[in-house]
């Protein structure tokens, strides 16, 4: 055989062995106006850092998915959660990067978990709060994300702390500064930024539950969601979970699915 026939058995194997384009029935259900509308809401490094700042794993796995579809990548750059979620259920944007609860499995299709971050509290600085244990006792204030799951967890398992809702997680820091809340609980990968933020303040050991993130799409695309969870599969396997992550500095995140 010649050097030449063997290049060009080569490219025809390379060819063949390469992963297909999406097809345009894909397209079209995940990306329906031509674009890949993906919602992020900033302050949190699983999200996106900020407007200026475009860190986050949402972002970064946003923007990767855009690519996979070979469709303009549109970022939403949304204020607060609560956004987000509403942007998926109404059809205005066609992914979200979030915490696969049943609540919001009501609204869109997930794609297997892509990063489990621990739930835990951001204990202010005017707190005498300093452990789990001291949580859950009359006079203690805990700030949640209003619309976040969070909330509707940490209201059924709190007995005796009062659970206050904020708009957004800055929010959330300047009522932990003023001391008008004791503790804020999310995910840690959100409490860690939050903390940066605010002098005195210190993420509590230890955790309450477990966040697991996946990639939604609204109902009713489920023409895309195989695609999709091919995508993820992909990007983990590459190690482009992890290298998002990297880049935005989150922390807080736990290797294996806990028991």
């Amino acid at each position: 055989m010649t050097i030449r026939a063997a290049i060009l058995t080569l490219a025809l194997l390379v060819a063949g062995c390469a992963t297909p384009g999406p097809s345009t029935d894909i397209q079209h259900a995940l990306a329906p106006t031509g674009s890949l509308r993906v919602a992020v809401y900033v302050g949190t490094t699983t999200s996106v850092i900020s407007d200026a700042d475009r860190r986050g794993v949402g972002y970064d796995i946003g923007q990767d998915f855009a690519r996979a579809l070979h469709v303009p990548f549109a970022p939403m750059i949304l204020e607060k959660n609560a956004d987000v979620q509403a942007a998926i259920k109404t059809g205005k944007a066609d992914a979200a990067f979030t915490n696969a609860s049943p609540e919001r499995a009501r609204d869109m299709d997930f794609t297997q978990p892509y990063l489990t971050i621990a739930l835990g509290y951001l204990a202010g600085p005017k707190t005498r709060v300093t452990s789990l244990a001291q949580v859950d006792q009359p006079g203690v204030r805990v700030g949640v994300t209003a619309g976040s799951s969070s909330f509707g967890l940490l209201s059924a398992q709190l007995k005796n702390a009062k659970v206050i809702t904020t708009t957004t997680v800055d929010e959330g820091d300047a009522m932990l500064a003023a001391g008008t809340l004791d503790l804020y609980a999310t995910n840690k990968a959100t409490l860690y930024a939050m903390g940066d933020k605010l002098p005195g303040s210190h993420v509590l050991d230890g955790a309450w539950g477990y966040e697991r993130h996946a990639m939604g799409v609204p109902k009713g695309r489920e023409a895309g969601l195989p695609f999709a969870k091919t995508f993820i599969a992909d990007e983990m396997a590459k190690g482009r979970v992890k290298t998002a992550a990297a880049r935005a500095g989150l922390r807080g995140a736990v290797d294996t699915k806990p028991d």
